[in-house]
């Protein structure tokens, strides 16, 4: 055991008069955390922030409870907080690691099969439901927020190379692939429907409405729960629904965690990892294919 971890624990039985579940708790913690460390040569005492990020992901692609993930943050705040109260190191790594959301239920999301379907109710034969059914490949294929969906500008995209470049929260800017699929889609409206929907007027906006203006957030959302009602889908529907759904997919599809995070433009892995339980039919289904008693 590493000599200041052993006097972090004295230090926790002597001052801080936690039961003797919760300071074995920090030491299973900690412990943990140097054992996976030690195989990077790296000490305790040291580790990063960078170094604890990449120790949560593997966790959290484990499976590992949010619950769980909040009781080791919390042992390494306490940890590194006390070896800068001791100056024996000068920062603390986990200040800008934020916590895990606890008891924040994530939106109903959609099955594989769910998606197809509504993405099969607008009428592409017509050039608002083109329109419709090609923002909704784009959704689905990108996770974009609705909001920076609506708010697309046709130089964002690039057809050669089939990425969107999109501009989230804090103006920060991310490349997100579309997909075969969903180009395609984009390819065909560019051609026919938006042309139609112009009607020769000039527009930056990717998904105009007729008068040539951006779609408001409301009026996509509006179009969403009337499809999903078409689609026969009786869920508790979001304005992201298929951002969520983007981001389970993947996960179930073996996705890993860090690039369902840089998809999606989160700032931080703790944001992300409210997907990860709905991995678990990921699991499940590995499991039942693989193990010889499943």
């Amino acid at each position: 055991m590493s000599h200041y971890l052993q006097q972090f624990l004295d230090s926790l039985w002597l001052e801080s008069g936690l039961s003797d579940n919760t300071v074995q708790a920090y030491r299973q913690d900690l412990e943990s955390f140097a054992k996976w460390l030690a195989q990077f040569d790296t000490d305790l005492a040291a580790a990063t922030r960078a170094d604890i990020l990449k120790y949560q992901g593997v966790r959290l692609a484990q499976g590992r409870k949010v619950r769980s993930e909040a009781r080791l943050l919390s042992s390494l705040r306490r940890f590194y907080r006390y070896l800068c109260r001791e100056a024996i190191r000068e920062t603390d790594p986990t200040t800008q690691i934020e916590s895990p959301r606890i008891g924040k239920p994530l939106p109903s999301s959609l099955t594989e099969q769910e998606v197809e379907d509504l993405l099969t109710q607008p009428d592409i034969n017509k050039a608002l439901g083109h329109r419709d059914r090609t923002m909704l490949e784009v959704l689905y294929a990108t996770g974009l927020r609705v909001s920076e969906l609506v708010t697309l500008k046709f130089e964002q995209v690039n057809m050669r190379q089939g990425l969107v470049r999109c501009v989230g929260k804090g103006n920060k800017e991310r490349l997100v692939p579309l997909g075969e699929i969903a180009l395609d889609w984009l390819q065909q409206y560019l051609l026919e429907a938006r042309p139609m929907l112009l009607e020769g007027h000039i527009s930056e906006d990717l998904f105009p409405t007729r008068r040539g203006k951006a779609m408001s957030r409301q009026a996509f959302w509006y179009l969403i729960k009337r499809y999903a009602k078409q689609a026969d889908i009786n869920k508790a529907l979001s304005p992201h629904t298929l951002r969520h759904a983007f981001a389970t997919h993947l996960l179930n599809h073996g996705a890993d965690l860090r690039v369902v995070q840089l998809l999606l433009g989160h700032s931080d892995l703790s944001t992300t990892q409210i997907y990860t339980h709905v991995a678990k039919e990921r699991l499940k289904s590995l499991h039942a294919t693989h193990h010889p008693r499943a």
